[in-house]
């Protein structure tokens, strides 16, 4: 693949600053089973490249489904002319400098690879789960998944990258839906397809798969007789599970520097924070600790360059409770004169690379679970999101749960059905009281973050460990 896009690049006549190819190779899987009896079971590829030129300081785009050569000229061609028609009402003239030179090669972490099961195998194993999560007639209907993606990236520039990434991932989701006269509740593995992360089958044969498996139907019975949560104003505890939608959303999208520059606001929103809060804004308590870090093993949006070949790196981007930086790509980063991270992502070969967050962690603290229990005589402890609303500039939310547990003399007491909690993101993050240590630190992901016009759907990823809140308004589904 080297040679032919290397040698594609020699060969293109325009006067062009700079010139890139971003080639992709994507297979996806999809195994689905609901009520023991499989849905889907589908497998679909895609091959092709997109290429990005600049002329006078502007960029251009043109993606084709074709890798040869003749293919690859017509498009940069095209990107050639839309870079050269846009530069002269150019916003801001781009550089080499936002397309440096890079070399390198990443590859996810793998023990178990992707052919090493047949989909009988996988499809037996999802039908088994499905029949362990029916512990009760009362359960109505259980579902099982598991989709793999492999996605083989190569990009090559003019000015010398070679960059190659081979993303293996897997994603897998099990729930029930349990209903006793009027009441429904519903129960997930951690909430909607957030068991995320790179790497292959080991990821699925886990020593407490059956155990868990089984932990989903009783809860799902058990939620059908507890009471609701009260609405109250109290400590709140949010398992890993939730605190991913909380991060993701909260912290994530309104950091992004194209939404803040006003790219996104037609479609996705803007956000609350400017760009003259970067080094100023406390965003939080001083136990906030955010890192942008796709260099963790394992994790959903693991890379070591993003797709404009920038050097992915572990950053801050709060500190202590203050904004440090955005997530905002080489070109964000020279337009809002902020600093960013390695971040412009793109969800195929027919798409330009746009700011996107990848593995958005909070950094553990020190306190173990039962430490964090013990030391709260009222409030209310929170699993897996069931529900969401948050509005355009990322300010004010209000979010639901699966599963609650109140929280009494130090103890978890009565389970509480449909939990919630609401409040705004600066008041959430400044209650931020207590942050757990590395044994309840875990990562999660989804392949459904959307953004982009034409729409993009990507994989991030987020870990954090268990958190608590003062005095946030927490609610039942009468609320």
């Amino acid at each position: 693949m080297w040679s032919e896009l290397k040698k594609a690049i020699a060969t293109f006549k325009i006067p062009a600053d700079w010139i890139g190819i971003r080639a992709v190779k994507e297979n996806v899987t999809t195994r689905y089973v609901r009520d023991g009896l499989p849905q889907a079971n589908g497998k679909t590829s895609t091959t092709g490249a997109m290429l990005e030129v600049m002329v006078n300081g502007c960029l251009g785009y043109a993606a084709t489904n074709s890798l040869e050569l003749p293919s690859l000229q017509i498009a940069a061609q095209t990107a050639y002319k839309q870079a050269l028609a846009a530069s002269e009402w150019w916003i801001y003239p781009f550089g080499e400098s936002e397309r440096p030179q890079v070399i390198g090669e990443y590859n996810s972490p793998l023990l178990e690879p992707l052919d090493a099961l047949s989909p009988r195998d996988i499809n037996d194993l999802l039908v088994r789960v499905c029949k362990t999560l029916k512990v009760n007639d009362k359960i109505v209907q259980t579902t099982a998944s598991a989709n793999t993606i492999e996605r083989e990236t190569w990009f090559v520039s003019s000015n010398g990258s070679e960059v190659y990434q081979n993303i293996i991932s897997l994603g897998t989701h099990y729930g029930v839906i349990a209903q006793d006269a009027g009441i429904v509740q519903q129960r997930t593995n951690n909430g909607w397809q957030a068991n995320c992360y790179q790497g292959g089958w080991e990821l699925l044969q886990l020593e407490n798969l059956w155990h868990r498996v089984q932990q989903i139907g009783e809860q799902a019975i058990e939620l059908l007789t507890a009471q609701e949560c009260p609405t109250t104003r109290t400590k709140l505890v949010l398992a890993p599970d939730q605190m991913m939608l909380q991060i993701h959303e909260s912290v994530g999208h309104p950091l992004e520097i194209d939404r803040i520059l006003g790219d996104e606001r037609n479609y996705a929103g803007g956000s609350f924070v400017n760009k003259t809060d970067f080094g100023k804004l406390v965003y939080g308590s001083p136990l906030m600790n955010i890192t942008f870090d796709p260099t963790v093993s394992g994790e959903f949006a693991s890379y070591a360059f993003d797709d404009t070949g920038a050097v992915a790196t572990k950053e801050y981007v709060i500190k202590e409770g203050v904004l440090q930086r955005g997530l905002g790509s080489l070109e964000s980063q020279a337009r809002a004169d902020v600093p960013g991270v390695a971040c412009a992502r793109a969800c195929s070969w027919n798409r330009p690379a746009i700011d996107r967050m990848a593995n958005l962690n909070l950094e553990p603290g020190n306190a173990s679970f039962t430490e964090i229990i013990a030391d709260i005589e009222h409030g209310v402890y929170m699993e897996s999101n069931r529900s969401w609303s948050i509005d355009d500039r990322r300010y004010k939310f209000q979010f639901g749960c699966e599963y609650a547990k109140l929280i009494e003399n130090g103890k978890l007491t009565k389970t509480l059905r449909n939990p919630n909690y609401r409040a705004t993101t600066p008041e959430f993050w400044h209650s931020l009281i207590q942050v757990g240590d590395a044994s309840n630190w875990q990562m999660y992901g989804t392949p459904y973050c959307g953004k982009g016009e034409p729409n993009q759907a990507i994989c991030v990823g987020h870990g954090s460990p268990v958190c608590v809140f003062a005095d946030v308004e927490v609610f039942g589904g009468g609320g």
